[in-house]
């Protein structure tokens, strides 16, 4: 018998091309995402036989829901919090399909490019914010 281990590594670049600048990415702030509040295909890739598990899209915009506390994707017209935005979900998310929340990185601070955030966003629509966001 010949036995011969293999070995196999897989590694991902990671999808940002809204990230204008590398400014701010080392101060993302941890939320948790209310999963409730998303929409499958708009805001995360549902599972598939070869992928088990569902993945938000980064780059989504976020806003706060004050009663509590979770992030889900910001939405000018809601008034549950959500119209302030504060900022964008700084990668990919990887989730199981019977979740509810999931932990995430928040970017806060620094330079986005409008054209290439997933769902679109008019940087004059954002009325309240509490992120330190430059759009190009």
């Amino acid at each position: 018998m010949d036995l011969q281990p293999i070995a196999y590594s897989e590694s991902t670049t990671a999808d940002r091309p809204w990230l204008a600048s590398r400014h701010g990415l080392d101060t993302p702030l941890t939320v948790t995402l209310d999963v409730a509040l998303f929409t499958s295909g708009t805001h995360y890739r549902p599972s598939s036989l070869l992928q088990p598990r569902k993945t938000f899209l980064a780059g989504i915009p976020l806003g706060r829901v004050t009663a509590t506390g979770l992030y889900g994707p910001w939405d000018k017209a809601v008034t549950d919090g959500r119209a302030n935005f504060t900022g964008v979900l700084l990668s990919e998310v990887p989730f199981a399909p019977t979740s509810t929340r999931a932990g995430a990185a928040l970017l806060w601070h620094g330079v986005i490019a409008v054209a290439h955030i997933p769902g679109g966003l008019n940087p004059a629509d954002i009325a309240q914010s509490t992120a330190q966001i430059h759009f190009i």
